[in-house]
């Protein structure tokens, strides 16, 4: 029997106007949904309007304008949007979790579109899993300047799950309006083990590029430097297998294999490192060492990069 939903989403809103959030707001915003782009930063968020979102590369869209823009999570109250999508770096959720819970009716939903393990955990204790959904993103993706995003590769499809099964529904309506607004997306029950899986790649790659100051691709290419992103690949197998996360037979072979065709490019942990701010590490690197003593494993490879690159972080 097909499931029936009455769930037609008209308005969107998107925290975060770096690179994915202008990926995502230009799709809608083309699509014909009234999209408003959130930002604390008032000079990425401008161009938005006039000319509008310009993304480059694997996918083409020009100059097209989102429909608002507010730099505080407070004023979306002021027109709740239908369907909310977090695209801003993990170390920012409680604070913004905690203004969407000042405006959280029921009927609104929340995506986690971020990396990270936990991230949609840490958005359900403030307002329930039945509002919250995850996504895994398949594209690669800088911003050149404010409202200009060039987007390296794009594979899809993307995937998306609901945290809670009365959700599924909603979950496979929205993967389908997504897809035909031209993010193909799957809805799946299978996200944790692919969040896990890409995880495991930022977490063996991210910190070694950002302590050393190496892109991806010289990383690799070292061979002292890659004997590291190594151990710190199978200590984060070992971690997700003591948790019983499902990772295929082969995912070791694969990953690495995958890791060994990094660009050269810096990875956004080397890039926040060298403007200052504060990284995603405590939902990469951390997780594993949380989950590495949940299940009775040493992690010394997760805690020393953890370690090395909080060191790093007020610099």
């Amino acid at each position: 029997m097909a499931e029936k939903i009455d769930f037609q989403p008209k308005s969107f809103a998107i925290v975060g106007a770096g690179p994915v959030g202008c990926i995502v707001a230009a799709f809608l915003a083309k699509a014909g949904y009234r999209v408003t782009l959130c930002d604390v930063v008032e000079e990425l968020l401008t161009p938005t309007l006039k000319p509008g979102i310009t993304v480059e590369g694997a996918e083409h869209l020009e100059h097209t304008p989102v429909t608002k823009i507010c730099k505080t999570v407070d004023e979306l109250a002021e027109d709740i949007p239908d369907v909310l999508f977090l695209t801003v770096k993990a170390n920012a959720l409680p604070l913004i979790v905690s203004a969407i819970e000042g405006f959280y009716r029921p009927g609104l939903y929340v995506v986690s579109w971020q990396n990270g393990i936990d991230t949609e955990a840490v958005i359900a204790e403030t307002i329930g899993k039945e509002a919250v959904m995850r996504a895994v993103v398949n594209f690669g993706c800088n911003l050149v300047s404010p409202a200009r995003v060039f987007m390296a590769f794009h594979h899809p499809p993307h995937f998306l799950q609901q945290l809670h099964p009365s959700s599924a529904p909603v979950a496979k309506k929205l993967a389908k309006l997504l897809t035909k607004a031209g993010l193909p997306t799957m809805h799946t029950e299978n996200i944790i083990s692919m969040v896990w899986r890409k995880t495991i790649l930022n977490a063996s790659m991210s910190p070694v590029c950002a302590v050393t100051g190496m892109t991806m691709a010289q990383a690799m290419n070292d061979p002292f430097v890659y004997q590291v992103v190594e151990a710190l690949f199978k200590e984060c197998i070992a971690v997700a297998r003591a948790n019983e996360i499902a990772l295929g037979w082969d995912f070791f072979p694969l990953g690495l294999e995958y890791l060994k065709k990094a660009g050269d490019h810096k990875p956004s942990m080397l890039v926040d490192i060298e403007k200052g701010r504060r990284t995603e590490i405590d939902f990469m690197n951390g997780k594993f060492v949380e989950y590495g003593k949940q299940a009775g494993i040493e992690t010394p490879y997760n805690q020393t990069f953890r370690a090395l690159v909080k060191a790093l972080e007020p610099k």
